[in-house]
């Protein structure tokens, strides 16, 4: 079993994603066209549309990833935030997000939805330089998490001229988290803030090789 097999099977089923949706179906007829079994189809994707879904999500990661690494986003900290969300954007095609969406809602799905959001709020954070070792790098990914999720169903019904509205509402979330991170900074620099927070939270740290655990390939 190779990820190149993995990969091809992928491409085909997402061919077959806008008549079939995000599920076995896709799965089936990306596989036949292919000439791969079923059974190893399954092999390759054993929760079917969901793992489907999470490698189409995936992949965007890993190429948000490279792109962040090749040319980081210049200026002000929240606007390189704000692009990198935007970047992430351009690299998936809305009726495939939507499809894939509407099987990731499904209840036996939410811990893997949540989980995939969550890394790319990694990706983004961690493509940006961010080396916080303690309870910072959990909140800086759940308060990011909170504004992608937003912002993926905003932009799939943005209708606007090059979805300039989902521009504005990427900025506007950003700068909620900016102003939530200029507060914390400046209740650190309080007297005696720094012991009441290594007394609270101090034991809470990042994971040492920034792996999520059950991460799925």
């Amino acid at each position: 079993m190779t990820q190149t097999d993995r990969d091809a099977l992928l491409e085909a089923a997402l061919i077959h994603v806008p008549f079939e949706g995000m599920n076995d179906l896709a799965l089936a007829a990306g596989a036949r066209d292919i000439g791969m079994s079923p059974a190893l189809a399954r092999v390759h994707f054993p929760q079917g549309g969901a793992g489907l879904a999470a490698a189409y999500h995936r992949r965007a990661d890993q190429a948000l990833r490279q792109t962040l690494a090749a040319a980081p986003p210049e200026g002000r900290f929240r606007d390189r935030v704000a692009q990198a969300v935007w970047q992430r954007l351009q690299l998936v095609d809305p009726e495939l997000v939507r499809a894939g969406a509407a099987t990731l809602a499904l209840p036996q799905n939410a811990a893997l939805a949540s989980k995939l959001v969550w890394e790319t709020a990694d990706v983004i954070w961690t493509g940006l330089g961010d080396r916080s070792q303690d309870v910072n790098w959990y909140s800086k990914r759940a308060t990011l998490a909170a504004v992608i999720s937003a912002t993926v169903l905003f932009w799939l019904g943005d209708e606007s001229e090059g979805q300039a509205e989902t521009r504005g509402f990427i900025d506007r979330r950003i700068d909620g988290i900016m102003s939530i991170e200029t507060v914390k900074a400046r209740l650190r620099r309080l007297p005696g803030a720094s012991r009441l927070t290594d007394a609270a939270f101090g034991w809470i740290k990042a994971p040492r090789d920034r792996a999520l655990p059950g991460k799925i390939r």
